[in-house]
């Protein structure tokens, strides 16, 4: 079975400006210090988990052209241009529809563009442990459960009570049931999860089947798959972009964890053991770096989101 990358790279990361703009968003800049873009990073990771397999960015149509000097080793056509953004799930499913119909039953990787992780070699052990069992059970979506370090009110949660499964040495799969996904909660909840223990922050990184994901979306959201049927019959046809353009905005704007993760009786949870942060803050890239943010960027950042509160209310 062949396995499929897709790298989602349309935010804007606007919780990083004056860094991070509409312009040139997070995932095309070097945040690290390496010499290298986030989603330069990313492609890199992957590439040791599989460097055979199929790679996909999926992005605004206004981001194409950094995904083609940032990454100029794929392929055109698997640059697949959202008109307009629509959050995970349609982005997700656009992408795993437009495999499906051109490889037929293989394995998918859907992954953010702009996380830290390290090392490398952990990371790609446990991707491939992912991929080893999605191609073996079937239905399972296995998603990436990080180990809370704090009580984080900007991660969704992952709730599992079989932990003493993790504890047997002879489950050399590391992957276990989910109980529920959690959204993202306040202080309090966060603080409850954490002295609870049996939650874990979602990575935001996904592995299935292509049938298996298909008949997910198609069983929890309904008009999203019929939107993806009728925008399949123009794939690989010169009126893709156009029915794309007129196709994808009416889908539903939801997240993947609300359409699918919250409903499916069929997801497990692999446990990473390597470090991961989503960089969503400057006090991320603060951490992760060891270096400080200048004062006037961050004062530049506050005044951004009160003028956004202000033209939010008005």
């Amino acid at each position: 079975m062949t396995n499929h990358i897709v790298i989602m790279a349309g935010g804007q990361g606007t919780r990083l400006y004056p860094l991070s703009t509409a312009e040139k968003p997070k995932q095309f800049l070097d945040l690290l210090g390496v010499g290298k873009s986030l989603i330069q990073l990313t492609y890199e990771r992957f590439l040791a988990v599989d460097p055979d397999a199929q790679f996909w960015v999926v992005t605004s149509k206004d981001y194409v052209h950094w995904i083609e000097e940032q990454l100029p080793s794929i392929p055109a056509s698997h640059i697949l241009a959202e008109p307009v953004p629509r959050n995970t799930a349609p982005c997700i499913s656009y992408a795993c529809w437009r495999i499906r119909a051109e490889f037929g039953l293989c394995n998918i990787i859907v992954s953010p563009a702009d996380a830290y992780v390290s090392p490398i070699d952990s990371f790609a052990l446990t991707m491939n442990k992912a991929l080893d069992f999605t191609a073996r059970e079937e239905p399972a979506v296995v998603c990436v459960g990080i180990q809370p370090t704090e009580a984080h009110t900007g991660y969704g949660y992952i709730q599992i009570s079989s932990l003493d499964e993790w504890q047997i040495a002879e489950n050399q799969s590391d992957i276990v049931k989910v109980d529920a996904f959690k959204e993202k909660p306040d202080a309090e909840t966060a603080k409850r999860y954490l002295e609870a223990g049996g939650y874990f922050w979602n990575a935001g990184i996904f592995v299935w089947n292509s049938r298996t994901i298909e008949s997910e979306i198609r069983a929890h959201s309904p008009r999203i798959a019929a939107v993806m049927d009728e925008l399949s019959e123009s794939f690989g046809t010169p009126s893709e972009e156009a029915e794309l353009g007129r196709l994808f905005p009416t889908c539903e704007k939801i997240s993947i964890d609300y359409a699918v993760m919250e409903k499916s009786p069929y997801v497990y949870c692999i446990r990473a053991d390597w470090p991961w942060d989503d960089l969503g803050s400057f006090a991320s890239i603060e951490k992760v770096t060891g270096k400080q943010i200048p004062q006037e960027v961050k004062d530049a950042q506050d005044e951004y989101q009160r003028a956004k509160s202000i033209a939010k209310k008005s």
